[in-house]
């Protein structure tokens, strides 16, 4: 990409330049992150941002400024940070005049989950969930991610080329998620994918707001009948693995609130696939733009075992799914690596930035599968870890190894207008994807 940073298309306010509250004069204005170029590739920058230090302002494309850490090193110590909160009550009213949360009453009913909250509401939160998604039960559940992965292969084209957008990454992930969580056949096949688009933050001021609400009300009267059905028909084995069910069962026990068990079914059903299915295509677009890494990973599965899960974690590192966190906020005015941070500004901590830099990971740009150390932060850090960071991987390295197996002679499409460089990223503020790649292989195997 050039050193051009698009400005934002959204209508509405900024809070551009607005004066430093500790008596310095203005803040610098805040650098914008948007546009399809910075979508493409916004490494140039992060590369930037990370040699002019570890703290930077910038804005959404709602217009509102956030604080936003780039380096290794501080996006470790940041993301380990105590003094942060993940509480959106934690927000100053210059933060929730522009944020793009969730409308009332949805905000109050479906964002209390894991993300958002704070010890001592977090442990006792993540420890019901944390059971589902151990290493031990995603290697249990490889087998039948498996039987899933090839279904949706056998129904590909034979010959000549697919989207493996729409022919594999957006149903493979919610596939396995529902086996994983325990969501019943004839509710999963209900599910719309359209909702997943929930995460994708619109704000207040944004066009697309009324479509962004109705997908909101459909998704929360989706899950009511989710918990109806968990509570109507509990496993008579208890729940066991049934996650869903332990959920409705904590709920009823006094454990969860109405607002806690819907908004940990939400972040299940949501957060729990959109971010896999954006890995897979990542992945998939890396090793396209590399065909040597593409085929020394196809043709070295057979003879090197523990080659297919080394290329996932370089893929991961290399260009995460999860581009930005979620935000986080100071309680009183603090310092972050050398910068004050006004109390309820919000703080971004760039995992791709931090996972390209150099300090820590030698020619962090080069795609280099038998990097080691490798301890890339594309799953976070700290309490906020992805509790389904297991589960992730085990879908991940089976993607790629059946798609790369069963579909030689992989490679971008030539139809027209199909080549990478043209690739319509998701517009989404912190996540990196594509909902469509087009692909040619010779034939399915």
């Amino acid at each position: 990409m050039t050193d051009t940073v698009h400005e934002p298309t959204a209508a509405g306010p900024t809070d551009d330049a607005p004066r430093c509250p500790f008596g310095h004069g203005e803040l610098p204005a805040p650098l914008p992150l948007s546009g399809p170029e910075y979508k493409r590739d916004p490494y140039p920058l992060y590369r930037r941002m990370r040699e002019a230090g570890p703290v930077h302002r910038v804005r959404f494309p709602s217009g509102i400024a956030a604080w936003l850490v780039t380096g290794y090193k501080a996006a470790h110590e940041t993301l380990n940070d105590p003094r942060l909160g993940k509480n959106h009550a934690l927000g100053n009213a210059n933060w929730r005049r522009l944020a793009s949360i969730m409308p009332e009453p949805q905000h109050s009913r479906l964002q209390v989950h894991l993300l958002h909250q704070d010890p001592p509401e977090h442990t006792r939160m993540r420890r019901l969930v944390l059971d589902a998604f151990t290493p031990r039960r995603a290697e249990a559940l490889r087998p039948r991610i498996q039987e899933l992965a090839d279904e949706l292969v056998d129904a590909l084209p034979g010959a000549g080329g697919a989207d493996l957008v729409a022919g594999f990454a957006a149903h493979f992930p919610f596939r396995v998620l529902a086996e994983a969580i325990g969501l019943p056949p004839e509710l999963a096949g209900r599910f719309d994918r359209d909702w997943g688009k929930v995460v994708q933050p619109v704000g207040p001021q944004d066009p697309g707001r009324p479509a962004y609400e109705a997908r909101l009300r459909a998704l929360e009267d989706y899950i009511a009948e989710v918990v109806a059905h968990k509570r109507a028909h509990p496993d008579p084995a208890g729940p066991g693995t049934d996650l869903l069910g332990r959920l409705v069962a904590a709920h009823d026990a006094g454990e969860l609130s109405a607002e806690e068990l819907d908004s940990m079914v939400f972040q299940l059903l949501v957060a729990g696939q959109e971010p896999v299915t954006n890995q897979i295509t990542t992945m998939l677009i890396t090793l396209l733009r590399h065909p040597d890494r593409l085929t020394r990973l196809r043709d070295g599965l057979a003879d090197d075992p523990g080659l297919l899960g080394r290329a996932v974690e370089e893929l991961l590192r290399h260009d995460a799914a999860f581009e930005l966190t979620t935000w986080r906020f100071f309680a009183e005015d603090s310092d972050l690596h050398g910068t004050t941070v006004p109390a309820g500004d919000s703080v971004i901590v760039s995992l791709c930035a931090a996972n390209r830099d150099d300090e820590q990971f030698p020619d962090a740009d080069v795609l280099d599968f038998d990097r080691t150390p490798n301890a890339h932060l594309a799953f976070g850090h700290g309490i906020h870890y992805c509790p389904g960071a297991a589960l992730a991987r085990a879908q991940l390295q089976v993607a790629l190894g059946t798609l790369l197996t069963r579909l030689p002679g992989l490679r971008p499409s030539t139809a027209a207008g199909a080549d990478l460089d043209s690739l319509a990223w998701v517009p989404a503020v912190l996540a990196r994807g594509v909902n469509s790649l087009p692909v040619a292989y010779d034939q399915r195997v």
